[in-house]
């Protein structure tokens, strides 16, 4: 709304009908106390008004609306047929005009400064919401925020006092996996070796009564190893340093430790060129052992056990990557012509005390590919498995060539 000030009313009512004429909508004040007054209580998008009237004039009105916090932003647009020198229009852009017009007034152009006001108000009015709206998504956000990072520091603060309990935990863990094999072992230890003086001394004409002695030698062995293999998987939950290993020197060494079971299998193992790469060595080694001693375990009846060790330096961390020779992950694969078995069960074979097969056939405490397992995931790696029962398997390693 316009507010047209004038103390002529005939004035008043030429410039309404004029504005109202184009849709504009208008109140009129014939004094320069009266505009103020309803100034006060109205929003105006704009005032037209005259300059000198009784009282209070133009100027002195515009003065006191700059004053005012509410009133300072409404524009003025001062239109006078007697203060139309160049001093009176000087005066009414200082107290704080938008413009000043003289009479006669041309009544198109008025219009369209009218028209330009009334659409910067408009424009106004939505940057004002828009502001609003933006501090208040600020706030909002801001709020979010603050609290996002109490939580999270609430959280980290959790997680830290829980990682410190549980490394205690897993310290108290290793010392008592410790004590207990160290418990467990010794009274093994007394059976196997009193049984067998039982044996030699008592029970040399008795087959029967050697039998069952023997029998229980066999499953006091068996313990002993099952022991030693959860005592060996317990350790793994310590810390050690990775230091630069080269694959070439450990193999050599789990081969030379089954020489005698590779000869006495008749069996051929091939080895591919292996990289130097940041290890546990100890640990790779047991991985090793464990993959070559389940290939000569299950090699079943073929008259030459064949293992192949092989070597790919391959482009990300991924089973099927491509090759690349300045790949950062190494894929080995350690491939032989044993019993194989169904890969249906794939997920079986890495859980700790899973075991496929007979355990009166092919001993062993169904730990060996849990403790695998472990080893290479500690070396931030990954192990799978492909085979076909009765066509070999194939275990698939991927190491990272640098631990960071």
């Amino acid at each position: 709304m316009i507010l047209i000030v004038d103390d002529i009313r005939a004035n008043i009512i030429a410039l309404k009908k004029t504005l109202e004429f184009h849709n504009i909508d208008v109140d009129t004040a014939e004094s320069g106390e009266e505009a103020l007054k309803k100034i006060l209580k109205t929003d105006y998008c704009l005032i037209i008004m005259d300059v000198q009237m009784p009282g209070l004039d133009g100027f002195e009105v515009v003065k006191i609306l700059s004053g005012n916090k509410k009133t300072k932003d409404i524009p003025v647009i001062f239109l006078s047929a007697i203060n139309i020198e160049k001093k009176y229009i000087f005066k009414g852009y200082e107290t704080g005009a938008v413009d000043y017009i003289t009479k006669p007034v041309d009544t198109d152009l008025l219009i369209l400064k009218v028209k330009t006001f009334l659409k910067i108000y408009e424009q106004q009015n939505e940057l004002k919401v828009m502001k609003e709206l933006l501090s208040k998504e600020i706030k909002i956000r801001k709020e979010a925020q603050e609290n996002l990072e109490i939580k999270i520091a609430e959280r980290t603060k959790e997680l830290v006092l829980k990682n410190e309990a549980l490394e205690f935990s897993n310290h108290e863990l290793q010392q008592f996996s410790w004590v207990v094999s160290h418990d467990l072992n010794e009274p093994l230890r007394k059976i196997q070796v009193f049984m067998g003086i039982i044996k030699e001394l008592y029970l040399v004409d008795d087959d029967k009564a050697t039998f069952y002695i023997n029998r229980t030698i066999k499953s006091a062995g068996r313990m002993q190893t099952l022991i030693t293999d959860l005592l060996e998987y317990s350790r793994l939950s310590s810390k050690v340093i990775p230091e630069k290993t080269d694959l070439n020197i450990v193999i050599q060494e789990v081969i030379s430790d089954f020489d005698y079971l590779i000869e006495q299998k008749n069996a051929i193992v091939t080895v591919d060129e292996l990289p130097v790469m940041d290890s546990i060595s100890s640990q790779l080694r047991q991985v090793f052992q464990n993959l070559i001693g389940n290939s000569l375990k299950f090699s079943g009846k073929v008259e030459t056990p064949q293992i192949h060790i092989s070597s790919q330096f391959i482009k990300t961390k991924d089973f099927d990557a491509e090759t690349d020779p300045d790949g950062q992950f190494c894929r080995i694969t350690v491939t032989d012509n044993g019993i194989g078995f169904d890969e249906v069960y794939l997920d079986r074979i890495f859980v700790i005390f899973q075991s496929l097969n007979d355990r009166q056939v092919y001993e062993g405490t169904g730990i060996g590919l849990a403790i695998s397992k472990k080893i290479i995931e500690n070396h931030n790696g990954m192990i799978t498995a492909k085979s076909q029962l009765g066509k070999g398997a194939s275990f698939i390693m991927i190491l990272p060539i640098n631990i960071q």
